[in-house]
């Protein structure tokens, strides 16, 4: 578990996980319900001086592992089916998962972020998912462990801009969002997950509940849009004017900035 940072080691960087038209109504092959709705809030948080804005893409091969139709039939249907996967590298490890209709394909519409985000903001895209032999809900890695199969840069990114905070918004809760946020704890940093800002595969208890119950478990916070977890005690936020003579709180200046956002 990550240990605590001091306020002034404060650098949050915001992780927007896998915004994508497949997980979007009305088309999205895998659509997560209410997941396009997230939207004016995640730019909203976009608009906070963050120090590393990073967006992912779920980008996979059209033979991927975890596409329902990969697989023989009858243990063939997506949401109903899942699988047995082995580590390619350590076939005595295992790892169970879900079966899915074919989604986020690379050089596909559905892999692309949606239009309502706004890109101009985001500091890097990181694509996951793109090795056929494993599921990765997770940003950061696949879930094997001896050895791992796959890592992405986002560590190395967080990490050579000295970021001590991780706010994770995006789609889904329950999977993506999930995994990222539990993985991003692994990796040292502070990790939050903002409520309002993510939609999850199965709203009810065997999905947000359960999800909610192992983030309160191993330490990830699940906090508002416009809570007390943005102010970090600092008169000036990261890259903003230390010399205002009379500077506001962290809180004060993103809840401004939430405020003439959010507010129709």
């Amino acid at each position: 578990m990550a240990s605590a940072k001091k306020d002034t080691d404060f650098k949050p960087a915001l992780l927007i996980v896998d915004f994508q038209e497949d997980f979007c109504p009305p088309h999205g092959a895998l659509a997560v319900d209410g997941g396009r709705s997230i939207a004016s809030t995640v730019n909203s948080l976009l608009q906070l001086p963050f120090v590393l804005k990073v967006a992912t893409k779920d980008f996979h091969p059209p033979d991927h592992i975890s596409f329902a139709s990969n697989h023989p039939a009858p243990d063939n249907k997506p949401f109903e089916s899942s699988t047995t996967i082995c580590n390619p590298h350590n076939p005595s490890e295992t790892a169970t998962t879900r079966l899915w209709p074919v989604h986020c394909v690379q050089g596909t519409q559905g892999a692309e972020l949606i239009p309502e985000l706004d890109i101009s903001r985001v500091d890097h895209v990181v694509e996951k998912g793109q090795d056929k032999r494993v599921e990765m809900y997770s940003a950061f890695t696949d879930p094997f462990q001896n050895p791992s199969v796959v890592r992405s840069e986002l560590a190395s990114i967080l990490k050579e801009a000295e970021v001590s905070h991780v706010y994770i918004v995006g789609l889904a809760m329950d999977y993506c969002v999930r995994y990222t946020a539990i993985d991003s704890l692994k990796e040292g940093f502070v990790t939050y997950v903002v409520k309002e800002a993510t939609k999850a595969v199965d709203p009810g208890y065997r999905g947000w509940g359960d999800t909610e119950k192992e983030f309160a478990k191993v330490g990830v916070s699940l906090i508002s849009a416009t809570g007390p977890e943005i102010d970090k005690g600092s008169s000036a936020f990261p890259g903003s004017d230390k010399e205002l003579q009379a500077p506001i709180s962290t809180a004060q200046s993103w809840a401004l900035v939430l405020m003439t956002a959010l507010v129709p």
